[in-house]
């Protein structure tokens, strides 16, 4: 069933005006018709089963029948990742909503090739990830911020968070050994830019106790399909899918 992201408050009898782009993807380009009924959902209040209204092909309403889910927290993991150019960042955040972060944070790292963030056009992906892939918790997009501002201040901001910071450089290729050693709880996966971090930028991540090292296997990645590995291998040994 089609699903729809709304920015309204969703609640037993609520008949939502659907705006201008709403209105033309439901009625002209998926050629929905009045009585349709499509999956709407906020971020907030839960999934909902809604009917259309259509009057015409720019005016629409989405009536809402009944909760199908109730609201879920957001995944405890947040994905921190050096920012890319745009057709792989596109990817990149979508991928990684798809795996389950619940916070998408950009760091400027040495070597990031990208230093302008389009933050709208990165919540637009969040959003259609969340409406094609049946997430109803939707992450959130932070500010951009600096490697050593991040480390500087993460005691105070993130107490308790494991950083896991995805090294091509470790010395064994098995992340599997380093995750059973990592106590369950609020973690973070940190991803660095295309031609990886700096040597200094490797040594000052390993000065911090909350830092751990994590391997990606014998291949060198590229830095979008390092992301879903690293996601994917941290959410089977310590996320939701364990």
């Amino acid at each position: 069933m089609q699903r729809l992201f709304l920015r309204q408050i969703l609640a037993h009898g609520a008949r939502i005006e659907a705006d201008k782009a709403q209105t033309n993807y439901l009625v002209n380009v998926m050629r929905m018709t009045s009585g349709d009924r499509i999956l709407v959902f906020n971020g907030s209040d839960g999934e909902w089963l809604a009917e259309l209204e259509v009057e015409s092909r720019k005016s629409c309403r989405i009536a809402l029948v009944e909760q199908t889910r109730e609201q879920a927290p957001a995944p405890d993991i947040d994905y921190l990742f050096a920012p890319l150019k745009h057709a792989r960042l596109d990817y990149m955040v979508q991928k990684a909503v798809e795996m389950g972060a619940g916070r998408l944070r950009p760091v400027l790292t040495q070597h990031t090739q990208s230093s302008r963030i389009n933050l709208e056009r990165m919540e637009a992906n969040v959003i259609e990830a969340c409406e094609q892939c049946g997430v109803i918790a939707v992450p959130e997009v932070l500010e951009p911020t600096s490697l050593a501002g991040l480390l500087e201040g993460w005691a105070q901001t993130d107490a308790g968070r494991r950083i896991l910071f995805c090294d091509e450089g470790e010395e064994t290729h098995n992340p599997l050994a380093v995750l059973s050693k990592v106590e369950r709880g609020p973690l973070a996966v940190l991803v660095g830019p295309e031609g990886g971090f700096s040597q200094g930028e490797r040594e000052s991540l390993r000065a911090f106790d909350f830092v751990t090292p994590l391997p990606l296997g014998p291949r060198v990645l590229r830095a979008d399909t390092a992301a879903v590995a690293a996601l994917a291998v941290v959410q089977a040994a310590l996320g939701d899918w364990y």
